[in-house]
């Protein structure tokens, strides 16, 4: 029997462009979803087994705040297709070499206990409970397709005004408004340094006040057996749908004709028809400089887009190890995450470093232990290790003069916090900010935000005005990355917000 030509054609098959693919295919519609990659689809969320046999690593993406709470997620059901959240004892943990260290638990009582100490667990305890109460309503208004008036009107003026006291903070200024010791005081800004948002920036505590408060009820879930077990479950959810995958299909052009998108181009010259539409998943420039034709798109546009803003780049470090990491604080054994940073002043010195071009001396880390929540990721009685830092995409030399130089600095400041963690190392693998764009064409110079988070890019200046509420400046086409609105973050919402949008213009 013939395969009939798909209504539509995603681009790409992240975590956007897959939760797009469902909800379109879940409203009936004939969706196929192209991927360039030969073998493996989810772009940088997956796993491979990349250092030695029997070491499940996370290539991209690997603890998930947005991933039980997201309104695409929770609207998907993944769990019914197999996804199985893990959760280590606490969420994030923040040590210093001179031994204080604040942790996030989901249960606020226990974050209070080993909050930095004195008044600061009350004060954490405190706007946990406050938040827990406006958290759907938040999420609503942050997340759903900007303007979300309903969820604005739903909080009320008094907590609007306590919401944008909060955001319009820099995260070094919220922090110490809030808190009284320097462990305590860390936590936000490091957590905001996930992107490109320093300490100091105008309006930059916003994101790391909601990976704070969203640790203390999704928490930083990981999926058993790696991330990738999240793109299965949305394949298997578009297949029981009708919907279909295509791997090894590298798309070089967006078909234009009559003023709409109505096809898309192989890199073998083949074209697939899209009778209604078609999303990418991709990088704003790469589908408004490469993927279309110059002639279909705005002037200022292509302007725009040849100056695009991207955030830093990303040096990522993934270690099989003999035993557990030895952390001298003993809470950050039990913890999902791992946060090095030993003051706001550090992480601020840091910052300064990246944006000036050089390789940070004392780089900030976020340290994943994914195998302390679910054990299948490393043989009985070993581990695997996942770390990144921040650091600029093309350093003075090139990285493949500082990227073994750069991993022994990272070594070094682990053990610094785990005397005789380099002793448990049985091997590493090294992804450059080169490695993590070769991977994932998104990554652009190994930013994972899809572009900068700066307060500046976001909203309707994401990722251009006046497209910023998915379509295209050519009918029938629409972007559903995270380089739309809202932005960096495994939580489904660009597409699933690009999808409605799509809907809606089809009726």
């Amino acid at each position: 029997m013939p395969v009939r030509d798909p209504d539509i054609v995603v681009i790409g098959s992240g975590p956007n462009g897959m939760v797009a693919a469902c909800r379109l295919a879940q409203q009936g519609f004939n969706v196929l979803v192209v991927e360039a990659h030969p073998r493996r689809p989810g772009g940088a969320l997956g796993s491979v087994e990349s250092t030695l046999p029997g070491y499940v690593h996370d290539v991209g993406a690997a603890f998930f705040p947005f991933g039980t709470i997201s309104p695409a997620f929770r609207s998907l059901a993944l769990e019914s297709h197999g996804l199985e959240w893990c959760h280590a004892p606490f969420e994030s943990c923040h040590p210093a070499p001179d031994g204080s260290y604040a942790c996030i638990a989901r249960n606020a009582d226990i974050t209070a206990r080993h909050f930095g100490g004195g008044k600061d667990g009350d004060a954490w305890r405190r706007l946990a409970v406050w938040y827990s109460t406006v958290e759907r309503d938040l999420l609503d208004a942050l997340l759903l397709t900007f303007p979300a008036i309903r969820p604005l009107l739903r909080l009320g003026p008094l907590e609007l005004f306590r919401v944008a006291r909060t955001f319009m903070s820099s995260a070094r200024g919220l922090s110490s408004r809030l808190f009284r010791s320097e462990a305590a005081r860390r936590v936000l800004p490091s957590l905001g340094l996930h992107v490109n948002v320093a300490p100091d920036d105008r309006f930059g505590a916003a994101l790391g006040f909601m990976l704070g408060m969203t640790a203390t009820t999704g928490g930083y879930a990981v999926p058993r057996g790696g991330a990738q077990s999240i793109t299965n479950a949305l394949i298997e959810l578009l297949e029981q749908h009708g919907g279909r995958l295509r791997l090894g299909a590298r798309v070089t052009k967006v078909v234009v004709r009559e003023g709409r998108a109505q096809a898309v181009r192989l890199d073998s010259g083949e074209e697939i028809p899209a009778t209604r539409a078609v999303l990418a998943d991709t990088g704003a420039p790469a589908l408004l400089l490469d993927l279309l034709d110059p002639e279909h798109v705005p002037s200022r546009v292509l302007g725009r887009m040849r100056a695009f803003p991207y955030g830093w780049g990303t040096f990522k470090v993934d270690w099989a190890l003999g035993g557990p990491v030895p952390w001298t604080v003993e809470a950050a054994h039990e913890s999902a995450v791992v946060h090095a940073a030993d003051s706001i002043d550090d992480l601020s010195r840091f910052a300064r470093q990246v944006r000036s071009g050089e390789l940070p001396d004392n780089p900030y880390l976020v340290i994943g232990q994914q195998s302390v929540a679910d054990p299948t990721r490393a043989p009985a009685g070993k581990h695997t290790l996942y770390c990144y830092s921040r650091v600029p995409s093309a350093p003075a030399g090139g990285w493949n003069a500082a990227r073994e130089s750069f991993a022994d600095r990272i070594e070094q400041r682990i053990e610094a916090l785990a005397p005789g963690f380099r002793s448990r190392i049985l091997a590493r693998r090294i992804a450059a900010p080169p490695d993590l764009e070769s991977m994932d064409e998104n990554l652009v110079g190994g930013d994972l935000g899809g572009g900068s988070n700066a307060y500046n890019r976001q909203l309707l200046w994401r990722p251009v005005f006046p497209w910023f509420r998915y379509r295209m400046p050519v009918d029938g086409l629409y972007l559903c990355s995270s380089y739309a609105h809202p932005g960096a973050g495994v939580h489904g919402m660009c597409g699933y917000n690009a999808a409605g949008r799509v809907q809606r213009d089809l009726g």
